[in-house]
């Protein structure tokens, strides 16, 4: 059918010191591991909400080969002018027609496999978008997994474990990976489902963990103790964790034969692919 393989997704980029870990790690990672195609959840690279231009070109510039979105998607307003113009941006592809960007995209790598990526975001406790299991079953229909594409990502960004596991079983078998984001905190549910799809709850965020996810702590804090308004809040900018999952997918399938988390960084335990490393 294709090629195997080696896929690696990089959780929420959260402010400066996230995307400083990214812009720095990535291109030797790329080249240590042999990676054939990386892609960047950026949603909260912007001062922790949102993205824009110049942001998303330097994770692309670093290695990224796309780069997801998810409920802050357009909180930064340069999003709508360039979400158009780059077709390697993807937001959720539930969001309503006529909304800029696109809901998926497709990445030829180097070797010429190609590599669908779609962006999905839940509906449990998060803002109410279109249905994103209705708008799975589209994007799959168009680009179906050993037709029209080598191995496919999908980002789902959602605050429910429940759901995501939901849409995990859902897709089973016809996609190579699903990777949860939106929480910023790494799962240890990292495995292979029984039809064959690599799956993670959360691959975590990219930025400092001495933290309340990626915010500087006292103003959440503060927020939990007193419930009256207050300051903003602003990214912590100590040093950062990469955090993300790797998959190997199969020649003959498409679907994921091995897989594992990363984790790069201070603060939390360090995780590495040790099927890649030499």
């Amino acid at each position: 059918m294709g090629l195997d393989m080696r896929l690696l997704f990089i959780g929420d980029v959260c402010g400066r010191a996230g995307r400083q870990v990214v812009v720095n790690r990535l291109p030797d990672l790329r080249a240590r591991w042999d990676l054939d195609c990386v892609v960047v959840n950026g949603e909260n690279s912007a001062g922790g909400f949102g993205i824009t231009e110049d942001i998303c070109d330097a994770l692309l510039n670093a290695g990224a080969d796309a780069v997801t979105l998810g409920n802050h998607a357009f909180d930064n307003r340069d999003a709508l002018v360039f979400a158009d113009r780059q077709p390697r941006l993807v937001r959720p592809a539930n969001y309503p027609s006529g909304t800029p960007g696109r809901g998926a995209t497709v990445v030829e790598t180097q070797k010429g496999a190609r590599v669908l990526v779609v962006n999905l975001m839940g509906r449990v406790f998060m803002e109410a978008l279109d249905d994103p299991f209705a708008a799975a079953e589209r994007e799959l229909a168009a680009a179906p997994l050993g037709h029209a594409c080598d191995a496919i990502l999908v980002d789902f960004h959602a605050e429910a474990t429940s759901e995501k596991q939901a849409f995990g079983y859902f897709v089973d078998g016809r996609v190579s990976l699903v990777v949860g984001t939106h929480t910023h905190v790494p799962t240890g549910d990292h495995r292979i489902l029984a039809g064959g799809t690599g799956y993670i709850s959360d691959a975590g965020m990219s930025g400092d963990y001495d933290s309340v996810i990626g915010m500087h702590k006292e103003e959440p804090v503060r927020r939990f103790l007193q419930k009256t308004p207050g300051g903003r809040l602003e990214p912590a900018g100590g040093e950062a964790t990469l955090c993300g999952v790797a998959v190997e997918t199969d020649d003959a399938t498409g679907l994921a034969i091995r897989i594992a988390p990363v984790r790069l960084g201070p603060h939390l335990g360090e995780a590495r692919p040790d099927f890649w490393e030499p």
